[in-house]
């Protein structure tokens, strides 16, 4: 029983992208189609995270396809067509953005956003390793530890033992 529905729930889950493309968008020249399906994999949804408009059944994303096959049966070449579609929402619609100045946020965010996590754990570490044992010991302290025999750190202080 839960084997079932297991597979049942994975099987729409798989099968949710394939309902993106509505039947009424799909061009009747098969080579136009493919162009069409091709750049449609290049362009991300702008209100999706990361998901090429081939994907998503957002409703920007269907004006998108449809635009994009308006395009291509109007005779616009590949370049053409991406070309329209930065200038009408920016780099951004591109899953793969240029690398230029305008573009250095969609580049190097996620590095540095992870190099300054990294930087702050590290600092982190330090401080908390530093605050650790940094107290020296007193005299009541340093004599029994001087007391014990060589080998033998591992016995239990007397104040741990009244707890």
């Amino acid at each position: 029983m839960w084997h079932t529905l297991c597979v049942l729930i994975l099987s729409l889950l798989i099968s949710l992208p394939a309902l993106a493309i509505e039947p009424s968008e799909i061009l009747s020249d098969p080579a136009l189609e493919a162009r069409a399906r091709a750049l449609s994999r290049e362009l991300r949804c702008v209100v999706c995270q990361n998901e090429s408009v081939d994907d998503s059944p957002a409703e920007v994303a269907h004006d998108i396809r449809r635009a994009v096959r308006q395009r291509l049966v109007a005779g616009d070449t590949d370049r053409q067509v991406l070309d329209y579609m930065v200038a009408r929402y920016g780099d951004y619609v591109l899953l793969k953005p240029p690398f230029k100045a305008r573009t250095l946020v969609l580049w190097l965010g996620t590095p540095a956003v992870l190099l300054l996590g990294m930087i702050g754990l590290w600092f982190a570490a330090g401080r908390r390793s530093t605050a650790v044992g940094s107290a020296p010991l007193s005299d009541a302290e340093r004599a029994r530890l001087d007391a014990l025999p060589d080998g033998k750190s591992d016995v239990i202080p007397s104040e741990a033992r009244d707890t």
